[in-house]
């Protein structure tokens, strides 16, 4: 890569050349504001699932896919969706996506029964992955330079505070409206965001430039349905592994081996076609790009598990509210939102090793954790984390938003919306593999008195997941700084050939 990976380029490859929108601070808060209701109802429904498995009688087996079923929706649709944005136009899409969300929010409100939940939830899970690409698409198509790093900071921030500060505000939400319906409110609060969404999204969001677009009929719909049979086979194993404790997991994973197989052979084969490919895989020769996403996969395995470990041990182990055990989740919400700005502001000039040093600050505030459990023991323990945790918030600060910028570095604009929903797929999958492998863990270890060390036993995987990204990381660093090496050799070379 001649570029330094520490030196994003200014513009992604090709930029629109009528200059930067004058409205795009505002078209941004628009698309955090929409991008925070999706991402928050990944975690927020956690400590929702008392309340409804009062308030609708709901067996275990549905509970599960009221958590999944969103999460697996929202994964499937994460990558077709960005390339519908960028050949049909990313405002289209985002406003179509947060129109369906706001609805299926609704209908969540007001389900009457456990089958009715799931469903809408499935569909809310839809919508939330027509949104998210688009969001990582119009960054990169209103933002240039240190712009746009600024701006993946506040997308970072908005990561980071969505998914902690979830099993906070569905704490508050249960406890004033009652534990037989204030779940329904932790569906109703998305309401008056959407719609006030959609009506400054009309007006302020630009639409995606007419010479990028591709034609309905050059679209590969053969590709989407073999992408989507792949992540489904690849998803559910994780996301079913209580319910599935046979050889099924193993059967669909092969299945998915199988399949996504067959739609890297026939991606490349529609490349330089008529068809447009879902996905165009030169993205994956760019070493910022595939190890980025790579990153991202292992770091979201640990990272999203560590809330649904903590959320847990505290509730179930050691008697807290939904409310206590929010307030003891904070910390790393206050954290991961004040050092992503930063990191967005810092990360044109460190580049990778400030990703290197937010991972290291991961682990060490997650083996914090584990030591603070065990120094406090009872329900002190909440008190006892949350310096430790603080510390690893920071350090999550510095990796979510800072990987996005260099990841996208040198994706060409026209391709962001696809890039930016492969990226975001890893994050889906990462996470699904880390709660499944954390939760398995957990739940061996645990038993009338072994809580805290169930929840140790889980945060050591969760480190574990951190830790490979770290490798990961140091390993792009090297790379980076071979490939700088090479190249001042042959600018040298060429010096002397042409003196």
């Amino acid at each position: 890569m001649a570029r330094s990976a520490a030196q994003p380029g200014p513009t992604g490859g090709d930029a629109a050349p009528d200059g930067p929108d004058p409205r795009r601070w505002q078209a941004l808060a628009v698309c955090l504001v929409a991008g925070f209701m999706t991402l928050l109802d990944v975690s927020i429904v956690n400590v929702a699932l008392p309340s409804i498995r009062e308030g609708l009688n709901t067996p275990e087996s549905d509970l599960q896919w009221v958590l999944s079923g969103y999460a697996l929706a929202f994964g499937l649709f994460l990558i077709p969706a960005g390339r519908l944005g960028d050949a049909r136009g990313r405002r289209a899409v985002f406003m179509a996506g947060l129109a369906l969300f706001t609805l299926a929010s609704a209908a969540c409100g007001a389900a009457q029964s456990s089958l009715w939940l799931v469903i809408a939830r499935l569909v809310q899970g839809i919508a939330g992955g027509l949104i998210s690409p688009q969001i990582s698409a119009l960054i990169q198509q209103m933002f240039s330079g240190r712009e746009r790093g600024r701006a993946f900071g506040m997308f970072g921030t908005v990561v980071g505070i969505s998914t902690a500060v979830g099993p906070l505000l569905g704490g508050l939400l249960i406890q004033a409206a009652g534990p037989e319906h204030g779940w329904r409110w932790v569906f109703y609060v998305n309401l008056p965001l959407g719609v006030v969404c959609l009506l400054l999204a009309h007006r302020l969001l630009p639409d995606t430039p007419s010479a990028t677009r591709v034609r309905p009929r050059d679209l590969d719909p053969f590709g989407v349905l073999l992408l989507g049979a792949g992540v489904l086979a690849l998803l559910l194993p994780f996301v079913q592994a209580q319910q599935w404790p046979g050889n099924t997991k193993w059967l669909l994973l092969v299945l998915a081996a199988a399949l996504l197989t067959a739609f890297v052979a026939w991606e490349s084969r529609c490349t330089g076609g008529r068809v447009q490919p879902v996905l165009d895989l030169a993205l994956f020769r760019l070493r910022s790009y595939w190890l980025g996403c790579l990153l991202i996969l292992l770091y979201f395995a640990g990272f999203t598990s560590i809330f649904f470990v903590t959320t847990l041990y505290l509730q179930s182990g050691l008697g807290y509210s939904a409310l206590l055990a929010g307030l003891a989740i904070t910390p790393f919400a206050l954290g991961s939102g004040v050092a992503a700005s930063i990191g967005g502001r810092l990360v044109g000039r460190f580049g990778r090793p400030l990703v290197v040093a937010g991972l290291a600050m991961v682990a060490l505030g997650l083996a914090g954790t584990a030591l603070a459990v065990h120094l406090v023991p009872g329900r002190g323990a909440g008190w006892a984390m949350a310096a430790p945790l603080l510390f690893a918030g920071l350090g999550s600060g510095l990796v979510i938003a800072p990987n996005q910028t260099l990841t996208l570095a040198e994706v060409p604009v026209h391709q962001a919306g696809s890039a930016g929903g492969t990226l975001q797929t890893g994050q889906r999958v990462g996470s699904a593999i880390g709660i499944a492998a954390v939760g398995a863990v957990f739940f061996a270890q645990v038993g009338p008195d072994g809580w805290a060390d169930a929840y140790d036993h889980g945060l050591i995987v969760s480190v574990a997941f951190v830790l490979a990204a770290l490798i990961v990381a140091v390993a792009d660093v090297g790379a980076g700084r071979r490939g700088r090496r090479r190249d001042e050799r042959q600018d040298t070379d060429a010096t002397r050939s042409a003196a």
